[in-house]
């Protein structure tokens, strides 16, 4: 099992069960040496992940860490796909867009294979879903985050202010009227607001199960740029510029 398919398996362990044990890891993680999982997780705490215990146990470090991709793909499946078709619809042909990590922005490719568009993303998952395509893709440079499978940091920021973008679908952790369209995490808040600045057209893509929901970093504004979602929430409403998915 090469380490990225380890630890998006132990992180999904960590989010099943509030503490997981050394033990608990050896168990679900077959032919993995226990040298091997404390390696791991020792990596996955300088990476601010988790939180290591007494004795090799973890827990996820609330708040500061983004839920690995493949996790967030079985969550609200139906609400992610009616947003994804509705964002598609809004891409013509012969335009250059953005697209960012997240299950939401990659279930758009669905939607999209028929075009004939430029696609330039920070998702590293989007290459396996071109096959067959028409569409012509650029994948950014720079440090893959890879539970998330998403690209960032300096490299990316540097290139990323190079490149014009027609329209752009980010995903986002949470909105909320205190914490505004956030993240937890500093590199993604960055890319994010680079990406808008060279954007002539952003949508947030978002469904109800994020609203109230705040993370360590404020991107935007609540209202700042269109949200798109499955249904009108209390949040969505004080914001006052929103997009429905129907």
């Amino acid at each position: 099992m090469i380490p990225y398919q380890r630890r998006l398996q132990m992180l999904q362990l960590l989010e099943q069960k509030e503490i997981v044990s050394l033990e608990d890891f050896g168990k679900n993680l077959k032919n993995v040496s226990e040298s091997t999982i404390r390696r791991d997780l020792k990596t996955m705490e300088a990476e601010g992940q988790i939180i290591l215990h007494r004795g090799g146990a973890a827990s996820l470090k609330k708040g500061s860490y983004d839920v690995p991709v493949n996790s967030k793909s079985l969550k609200n499946v139906n609400e992610k796909e009616a947003i994804a078709r509705y964002a598609a619809s809004l891409v013509k042909d012969g335009e250059s867009i953005y697209l960012d990590a997240g299950s939401t922005p990659l279930r758009m490719l669905r939607h999209l294979r028929d075009r004939q568009i430029t696609i330039v993303t920070t998702n590293a998952l989007v290459v396996s879903e071109l096959q067959g395509t028409k569409i012509k893709c650029y994948v950014v440079g720079g440090e893959l985050n890879v539970p998330t499978a998403s690209i960032a940091g300096t490299t990316t920021n540097r290139e990323l202010m190079n490149r014009y973008f027609d329209k752009a679908f980010l995903g986002i952790s949470g909105f909320s009227e205190k914490a505004g369209i956030n993240t937890p995490d500093a590199k993604e808040a960055e890319k994010k607001k680079i990406v808008k600045e060279n954007s002539s057209e952003t949508y947030i893509l978002a469904d109800s199960s994020k609203a109230g929901k705040s993370t360590l970093c404020k991107v935007f504004e609540l209202g700042e740029v269109p949200i798109i979602c499955d249904k009108e929430v209390e949040v969505l409403v004080q914001s006052g510029n929103y997009l429905i998915a129907r």
